[in-house]
């Protein structure tokens, strides 16, 4: 989990400070219980050791602080440790926009560059990918993934996966297209876009079984990357994906 970067800079400030006379004197009386009889080099290597664990510690907080400062992280909202049933950590990644009273709970994965527009919420164990873009008020289930570049419309509510470059809008969830306009502003040449909307028609429009869809896009996948992390995603899904 990302830690405060004002505990940090408070706990980094206290070890610069003047120390007074009364805190001196509870540091010897501590130093001759715990040494008291020891050798010299012993008591040495005691509080080298014990600096380098401090040492090690802090350094972590900074990492931690400044990974926090590459996040817009708006008001009031709540982000929930990962648990020992699962990866036992959540993990945000880089340059996201998390807007106010956003709820990310315990062991969810959150890509890079992501928006989760006011009010998300998502539930434990949700893998979120790369530019992922979350309406305000998107409820996820818990365990569902959501697909790189795929929107969520505003009060969207999804409970099985979302496909990368989808964009989906209703309770629950329906596909709705590909997000076009998010692919343009990304750098996807026309013609990569036309693939993921062919690949998109094959999945969604075709009326074809989602096996014999995806069958069909195989060809397509050897020699276009995109549509094969449109396939390999909706292959791997154990939840399913939205239709």
């Amino acid at each position: 989990m990302v830690v405060n970067g004002r505990e940090v800079q408070n706990r980094i400030l206290q070890l610069e400070r003047y120390y007074s006379a009364d805190e001196l004197r509870r540091a010897s009386n501590y130093l001759n219980m715990e040494f008291r009889g020891k050798e010299l080099s012993a008591v040495r290597e005691h509080l080298l050791a014990q600096l380098k664990e401090t040492r090690e510690h802090l350094n972590e907080m900074m990492l931690d602080a400044i990974h926090l400062a590459q996040q817009v992280v708006n008001e009031f909202c709540t982000l929930n440790r990962g648990t020992a049933q699962d990866r036992g950590e959540t993990r945000i990644g880089n340059d996201n926009w998390v807007m106010a009273y956003v709820h990310i709970a315990h062991d969810c994965v959150i890509g890079d560059n992501t928006i989760l527009a006011n009010g998300a919420t998502l539930a434990g164990h949700v893998i979120v990918g790369d530019w992922a873009i979350l309406g305000g008020f998107t409820k996820v289930h818990q365990f569902c993934h959501i697909g790189a570049h795929s929107f969520c419309g505003m009060d969207t509510g999804l409970n099985q996966d979302l496909p990368p470059y989808v964009t989906a809008s209703g309770m629950p969830a329906k596909p709705v297209g590909i997000n076009s306009e998010g692919l343009k502003r990304r750098n996807f040449s026309a013609e990569q876009i036309l693939n993921i909307k062919r690949a998109y028609r094959t999945i969604y429009r075709s009326g074809l079984r989602l096996q014999e869809a995806c069958t069909e896009l195989q060809a397509m996948a050897a020699d276009n990357p995109e549509v094969r992390l449109f396939l390999d995603f909706i292959e791997k899904s154990d939840r399913g994906i939205i239709r």
